[in-house]
């Protein structure tokens, strides 16, 4: 009985650490992992100077519309 009871008990906390990291992450990184939104794509290249702000900004409205 006292065996039944501490695999529950280690059952119990793997299922709860397991939710605890699934949430962390979202949804989003669960479903798609390696993908980048277009948004997201847009953002990294601003930041590594690939395109300039007036692009960026043109770019942004295009892809909010």
């Amino acid at each position: 009985m006292g065996l039944i009871l501490i695999i529950a008990i280690i059952v119990v906390l793997w299922v709860v650490l397991a939710q605890g990291n699934f949430f962390k992450n979202g949804l989003r990184k669960v479903a798609r992992p390696e993908e980048d939104t277009p948004l997201e794509i847009l953002k990294k290249r601003y930041a590594r100077g690939e395109i300039d702000r007036a692009d960026f900004e043109s770019r942004r409205r295009d892809l909010i519309v």
